[in-house]
């Protein structure tokens, strides 16, 4: 039978959103797809019959009906945000990854470490996008596209900071552990595991009732719209924010080399002038635009928004983790409140890995007003001063004042999630 010109032009706009969708990521195997004529005859290919008890039984479209809850800490680096994760990492019934968009980040922008092009990290989202629907479906063989050198027999040992995830530290992902390696360390944690098989972490995900990811690499929550509004998902965003003066104070002491202008500035009272302070603007650009989204309380995001502030979170834990699980409507179990007790009380040689969660939490917070100089300081306040106010951040007005631990700098702010 012949096709009608009508069927042509469908099937040619077909074939642009193909090839459109092929573009932004490298394969779309990670939701299956009901079959769709051939453009020779019309009728539906030889394994038709295949795919349609592949669709009936997996809907393309079909709502969650699981009703797991996905989680997404939408942060930025030296945030807190790796404290965060770990408050959904202990719990039991939560399959927790720690930034799978590191993989994504560095295939398709290769040797740069924090881009400053818009249109690198804009070109990064829709894959970006694709991996994290995957991944809230537990399909974790679609990492393996971003994952170099690509993993043989679904095994790799190049996972980014597999060790972060105690479910992928733990049965039956890690049958070589016992009762005496409940705790381990995250480096222990790969060599006593070895190799990672993505097939029995993805077994571990579909056991687990919810699925958390953290990331420091979308710059704002609209950019998670799609997600936000697939059926598919249940998908609850928890953005988490900082004091811009806090950030940059934490970069410039992990990230020596990278912010070494900056410590140069510090150090000797003189700014240099090939200074690139968009190291520093584009945090507050990025914050400034994505909570004006979540505070303007869009219908998309009714129920799937909760802004933390890492300073209150910091100073009460308990308190902050409670609502924030109360949001999610998941209930907080021992091990959370284990971990809180355990690791927001450190002293100072409990923080020396850099990307640690062990510290005294509420002087964390405020140490940044000894490690940056006034006249860093009140250059960011003058580059941020929209978003200080929009986060309830006060400015400190001489050395004095930023000195003087008895002053607060963070206003006592309700931020009321978008229920």
């Amino acid at each position: 039978m012949q096709c009608s010109w009508k069927a042509v032009l469908l099937l040619a706009l077909a074939s642009i959103a193909i090839q459109y969708t092929a573009i932004r990521t490298f394969t779309a195997k990670s939701f299956h797809s009901c079959p769709i004529a051939n453009p020779v005859n019309c009728s539906l290919s030889p394994d038709a019959d295949a795919a349609d008890r592949l669709c009936d039984e997996s809907p393309t479209f079909a709502y969650n009906l699981s009703r797991k809850t996905h989680v997404l800490i939408l942060a930025t680096t030296r945030s807190g945000s790796s404290f965060v994760g770990q408050l959904f990492n202990q719990h039991f019934d939560v399959f927790y990854l720690f930034e799978p968009l590191y993989h994504v980040q560095y295939t398709l922008i290769p040797k740069l470490t924090q881009s400053k092009s818009t249109t690198d990290r804009r070109g990064m989202l829709g894959a970006s996008r694709d991996l994290l629907r995957s991944l809230y479906d537990c399909d974790l063989y679609f990492l393996e596209n971003y994952i170099k050198p690509q993993p043989v027999n679904h095994t790799t040992d190049r996972l980014f900071r597999r060790g972060a995830s105690k479910a992928l530290c733990s049965p039956p992902v890690c049958e070589s552990l016992g009762a005496i390696d409940l705790h381990l360390e995250e480096g222990d944690c790969v060599k006593k595991c070895g190799t990672l098989n993505l097939t029995l972490a993805t077994e571990s995900c579909r056991e687990h009732g919810h699925v958390a990811i953290k990331t420091v690499r979308v710059p704002e929550v609209s950019d998670l719209r799609a997600l936000v509004e697939d059926p598919r998902l249940n998908l609850k965003v928890i953005q988490l924010v900082r004091d811009p003066r806090g950030i940059l104070a934490s970069r410039s002491e992990t990230f020596r080399d990278t912010y070494r202008l900056w410590r140069i500035w510090d150090g000797t009272g003189r700014k240099p002038y090939n200074l690139d302070v968009t190291q520093l603007t584009t945090v507050c650009e990025d914050f400034w635009n994505s909570v004006s989204t979540g505070l303007n309380r869009p219908p998309w995001l009714k129920g799937k928004y909760m802004l933390v502030r890492y300073e209150d979170l910091a100073r009460n834990p308990m308190k902050k983790t409670e609502e924030i699980y109360d949001f999610l409507g998941i209930p907080m179990d021992s091990n959370v409140e284990r971990w809180i007790q355990n690791n927001t009380r450190g002293d100072r040689s409990s923080s020396k890995h850099k990307y640690g969660t062990v510290r005294n939490s509420a002087a964390t917070a405020e140490k940044w007003r000894f490690r940056l100089s006034y006249e860093i300081v009140a250059f960011t306040q003058r580059a941020c001063q929209q978003v200080l106010a929009q986060l309830g951040y006060k400015t400190a007005s001489s050395e004095e004042e930023l000195k003087n631990l008895s002053i607060s700098l963070v206003e006592e702010r309700d931020f009321l999630p978008f229920s």
